[in-house]
């Protein structure tokens, strides 16, 4: 076997040279052991992501499929009403909130907030039911002011929520927020909309700032043939949490998308940790439980 290109005999060196030689040939092997491992110079950077569901449909044959995809999603979000908790607790779904707890999925209870012009006494009434109805304190709020002036009102609710350590928020403004918000959720969906408007879309510089497991994303109207390279995009996005559908529509969440195998597998895959939740304390941990 011949030497390699640019290999030349420099004689014989002195025994501090083979020790200094030697030290650098250990640590360039290091460096190519971390980089095949994928912890390069760039490997704190990358998004490992989850994905989620919009579960907004009743418990039955959609809920079940999601439940036992491996891996199963992260995070789930349970909409009984397309408001909040409803009247009165639902046994069908306080049975398929055990299921997927079970299965180490998050519920998270949905709230509509209208923009901040719901009352925030009956989100709070919502966030209660949630927890004493079906054991669910993570909450998703939906209709989120995206300007600072809501800022108040979506702090005091997040407090609220917080109450019980180590519960998380989800805000929904469905695009990038006064970046105070992003102290106030422990995630905040920073995109909801179709595939065409995602190719479009512009992120703020401020966002490589913050870890991925910050922001979420939830597209829809995506081809089949696009679904690798919509998540592919996303992670160079840092959308540490995905949702990628099909479906479109004035409710492209009422159903589990047909091609969600493929969809789940391509959102986890390269993906050995997590990229977690932060609570309000700042600690990591990740939605899964």
């Amino acid at each position: 076997m011949g030497r390699p290109a640019g290999w030349r005999d420099v004689g014989p060196v002195s025994t501090s040279g083979q020790l200094l030689g030697r030290t650098r040939f250990l640590a360039l092997l290091a460096v190519v052991a971390l980089i095949a491992a994928g912890a390069g110079p760039n490997a704190a950077a990358r998004p490992c992501q989850k994905a989620f569901i919009p579960a907004y449909f009743y418990p039955g044959p959609y809920w079940t499929r999601a439940i036992e995809s491996w891996p199963p999603p992260s995070i789930m979000i349970l909409d009984i009403t397309s408001s909040g908790a409803g009247a009165r607790p639902d046994p069908d779904y306080q049975a398929t909130v055990r299921q997927a707890e079970a299965a180490g999925i998050t519920i998270l209870g949905y709230v509509n907030t209208d923009y901040a012009q719901r009352p925030a006494a009956a989100v709070r009434a919502d966030i209660r039911h949630y927890k004493s109805w079906y054991h669910v304190s993570d909450i998703f709020l939906d209709e989120v002011a995206s300007d600072s002036g809501g800022l108040g009102y979506y702090r005091r609710l997040a407090d609220y929520v917080h109450r019980d350590p180590g519960s998380i928020v989800m805000l929904n403004p469905g695009t990038y927020p006064a970046r105070q918000y992003i102290s106030v959720g422990n995630v905040v969906m920073v995109f909801e909309g179709s595939y065409a408007s995602y190719a479009r879309l512009r992120v703020p510089g401020w966002v490589g700032r913050y870890p991925a497991g910050k922001f979420a994303q939830a597209i829809y109207a995506v081809p089949a043939a696009r679904v690798s390279a919509v998540v592919g995009l996303s992670r160079r996005r840092r959308a540490g949490y995905l949702y990628v559908t099909g479906s479109a529509g004035t409710n492209p969440y009422a159903t589990l998308p047909a091609g969600w195998p493929l969809e789940d597998a391509a959102i986890a895959t390269g993906c050995a940790g997590g990229s977690g939740v932060t609570d309000r304390g700042g600690a990591s941990r990740t939605a899964s439980r």
